[in-house]
């Protein structure tokens, strides 16, 4: 039935194109498409012969047909992936899209033209939902793949050691396979949109030249629609400007630590998200960092820099302000900086890989410039060897059911001291001490398929969180109740005091005398003598803990990578080892199938 909300056409016009669609043929659906994008609409109507689709079928060779897989911790490899098909589609190529662990390993011999997009994680690992298909494509079992053509493109972060180890690994194994490079790997950094664009025109030139003009016939043109014209489109590249309704400060007096919770405001943005989505916030840095790099570098705030290939300039403040990272140190930015200023003194350092790990670890630009510098270097050839400030991603704490109109986040400041300096975060120091209610953020939804609860509402779920890692459960538990949910939950939250650390505790506490929330432990580690974290509280209830997951559990992890979702990871295992007598190999299948089964997801940082 032809129901679309808004649609420019009337009653009795709708009622005789719900008669004529039904009948048409897949051909003369194309024609007619054709025809009225053509603005042809003055010219007679002839009717199509009923063998048009033998008729006008083209004379081509097979499309080969391109598998996209995607392995992404964040989302960004899944929404760079969601654009590129979409693209490919425009240009009749057939397209299929697959997140890694949904992709059976066994048919990759099939795939004709395969395309990895792929993150890295913690230290050179596959994201979660890349783990299978890269441990099966680094076993014996995996098979030659000949006739398979393929390309990577990898994102990562450069100030890690292993900068797109995963995209490499691939790329390297692929082509040990037998299988043939369509076009060069790619390795992008935070700012990963431009490089990420190249890579695919790239591909896109090599497949073109593989197809034949009849093969791949440029898509008909679509006719405007008049209702989204009007409506701007917000995302990564076009952000919203959100207004900041609350801004409250989570913690109570005597704290070590400051949380914030931010209310935004999204009338009239026309966001769309789902609990276990983020929200991407593109931060400012610090105007006194700012006047203190320029007063370092003896330049002039004022002096027009161009930011763009089109000639867009705009003042050195406001730049370093909105636009550029000041505030870490990576290994190619030493590199680049070495070789622009001609410091052999830098140069030799960022030669050396474990005195760069030393010296970037606590310490920005300016603590290199005062050390190294400053150099009389003009501030537009500078400007250009510095990467984007990177977008800030933090789980969304609200269901939009409960809260229409509305984003919730929870933000942790941080604030330490390095090398005889202070430091702040350079977004969460912004949401702590320059923001307010009534001023704006610029923010995108970021989509995170890997981090969903269960299509089972009545499935019992797991929630395992310290810190700011409870957020996204806050959504969860909003959702559920706004859904009516009869599905047991259980959350695991650790923080430092309960007296003053206790995130949303008057929520929880509703939650639980409501029945929404079945069960809560808490572990606050600086209560007792001996510190106390969700790990522990998780082994204290192991036998029940694994009667949940042989009900059918889905366990949840938010919060710190290195030391918190890996010591929840080591303590799983532990609790299936004991609870289910298995060995140390069958509690990891056990959680690897968990994984598989999307019952086990991470979202950790």
């Amino acid at each position: 039935m032809f129901q679309v909300e808004n649609s420019p056409f009337n009653q009795e016009q709708t009622e005789l194109l719900n008669r004529l669609l039904p009948t048409l043929t897949e051909t003369q659906k194309t024609w007619l498409s054709g025809y009225l994008a053509a603005g042809q609409s003055a010219a007679p109507v002839q009717e199509a012969p009923q063998n048009a689709q033998a008729a006008d079928a083209p004379k081509s060779s097979p499309t080969r047909e391109i598998t996209i897989l995607v392995g992404s911790h964040t989302g960004n490899c899944q929404a760079l992936a969601e654009e590129f098909s979409q693209k490919l589609e425009q240009k009749n190529f057939k397209v299929s899209v697959s997140s890694m662990d949904d992709f059976k390993p066994k048919a990759l011999k099939k795939v004709e033209d395969l395309l990895i997009l792929t993150s890295t994680h913690g230290d050179g690992d596959p994201p979660d939902n890349a783990i299978g298909f890269y441990d099966f494509l680094h076993s014996k079992r995996a098979p030659k793949l000949d006739d398979v053509r393929f390309s990577v493109l990898a994102l990562g972060d450069s100030s890690y050691e292993f900068y797109c180890q995963t995209g490499k690994d691939f790329d390297k194994r692929l082509e040990e396979l037998g299988a043939a490079r369509i076009h060069p790997r790619v390795d992008c950094d935070l700012d990963f949109e431009e490089p990420a664009n190249e890579w695919f025109e790239g591909v896109l030139n090599e497949l073109n030249e593989g197809q034949s003009d009849e093969a791949a016939p440029a898509q008909a043109a679509q006719p405007d629609n008049p209702v989204a014209a009007e409506q701007e489109v917000y995302s990564r590249t076009n952000p919203f400007r959100a207004e900041i309704l609350e801004n409250l400060n989570l913690n109570g007096r005597g704290s070590n630590k400051e949380t914030r919770h931010l209310e935004l405001d999204l009338e009239g943005s026309n966001l769309v998200f789902e609990p276990g989505d983020s929200i991407g916030i593109f931060p400012e840095n610090d105007p006194v960092l700012v006047d203190e790099l320029i007063k370092e570098m003896a330049w002039n705030g004022d002096e027009k820099i161009s930011i763009n290939k089109q000639g867009e300039q705009r003042p050195l403040k406001d730049v370093l302000t909105t636009m550029y990272e000041i505030t870490s140190l990576t290994k190619p930015l030493l590199e680049k900086i070495g070789g622009l200023t001609g410091s052999d003194e830098l140069q030799e350092l960022a030669a050396d890989r474990e005195r760069v790990k030393e010296y970037i670890h606590g310490r920005d630009l300016i603590d290199l410039v005062r050390e190294f510098g400053p150099w009389k270097v003009p501030a537009q050839e500078f400007i250009n060897v510095l990467r984007k400030i990177p977008v800030r991603l933090y789980s969304i704490a609200s269901s939009s059911k409960a809260n229409p109109d509305e984003v919730h986040l929870t933000v942790g400041a941080l604030r330490y001291e390095s090398n005889g300096r202070g430091r702040k975060g350079v977004c969460s120091g912004q949401c702590a001490e320059r923001t307010q209610a009534g001023d704006t953020l610029p923010i995108f939804v970021q989509r995170n398929q890997n981090f969903r609860l269960p299509e089972n509402d009545e499935a019992p779920v797991i929630m395992i969180g310290a810190g700011t890692g409870v957020a996204p459960y806050r959504a969860f538990l909003e959702e559920r109740e706004e859904s009516g949910s009869k599905g047991q939950t259980w959350l695991f939250f650790g923080e430092q005091h309960f007296v003053s650390d206790f995130l949303y505790q008057i929520e929880w506490q509703r939650w639980l005398k409501d029945g929404i929330l079945t069960k809560m432990d808490v572990a606050f580690s600086r209560d007792t003598e001996e510190k106390i974290y969700v790990q522990h509280r998780m082994m204290e209830q192991s036998e029940e803990l694994y009667k949940w997951l042989e009900a059918g559990a889905h366990v949840y992890v938010c919060g710190d990578e290195k030391y918190m979702a890996k010591d929840v990871q080591d303590t799983l295992i532990q609790i299936i080892k004991k609870e289910g007598n298995m060995s140390g190999e069958e509690a990891e299948a056990y959680l690897n199938d968990l994984r598989s089964e999307k019952r086990y997801q991470r979202d950790v940082y």
